[in-house]
């Protein structure tokens, strides 16, 4: 019969094994399925009801009557089967939570660097626009220093000609008045007064 259990000491079983059972190789029970496995007794073509703990194998109904009728630990193969089961969902669910819990941890750890990054890349925007403004503050400060020159020589250009165009008028004038009068004190049309 084939085993769905594993031996665990070779050497120990190996005489039980060859007269009861037909080994599969770990390697060959580890890859397949349960199903795949030889769920019925080969020499008594029954289906196995019964796990023997002595010698750790599953038992047909004829099996235990035959060769382990003093067999003293023995169970029913659905409750062994169940256990199996739930041991290995108990294991799956287990693995799952550990793969959650470690895609949940890189996760966290990838939003913690993105709050990072998010913080660094603002940082860095601020003192660009900083950079940017005191740049531009500067360049206004020029162009208002050379602006201001700029009025300041035009305003004493202009200041210098009406000074000049003043100081012009005000010689005309003076000249101009001493003309007339020369000219009242010469001419008899005008009386004095």
């Amino acid at each position: 019969m084939d085993c769905l259990e594993q031996l665990k000491d070779c050497l120990k079983y190996e005489e039980l094994a060859s007269r009861y059972h037909n080994t599969v190789p770990i390697i060959v029970y580890q890859e397949s399925d349960v199903q795949e496995i030889n769920q019925t007794c080969d020499i008594h073509n029954e289906k196995f009801t019964i796990y023997c703990k002595k010698y750790k194998c599953f038992c047909c109904s004829s099996c235990i009557v035959e060769t382990h009728i003093e067999c003293q630990k023995i169970a029913k193969l659905a409750d062994i089967l169940q256990n199996t089961k739930s041991s290995n969902a108990f294991y799956e669910i287990e693995h799952l939570l550990a793969e959650l819990i470690d895609n949940i941890r890189r996760i966290r750890e990838s939003r913690q660097i993105n709050l990072r990054r998010l913080s660094e890349k603002k940082n860095q925007i601020e003192q660009e626009i900083k950079q940017t403004r005191n740049t531009i503050n500067n360049h206004l400060d020029i162009l208002q220093d050379d602006i201001i020159k700029k009025l300041q020589a035009a305003e004493e250009e202009e200041s210098k000609q009406i000074g000049i165009l003043l100081t012009l008028l005000t010689e005309k004038e003076n000249e101009i008045t001493e003309y007339h009068r020369k000219l009242e004190k010469k001419s008899p049309i005008f009386p004095r007064t």
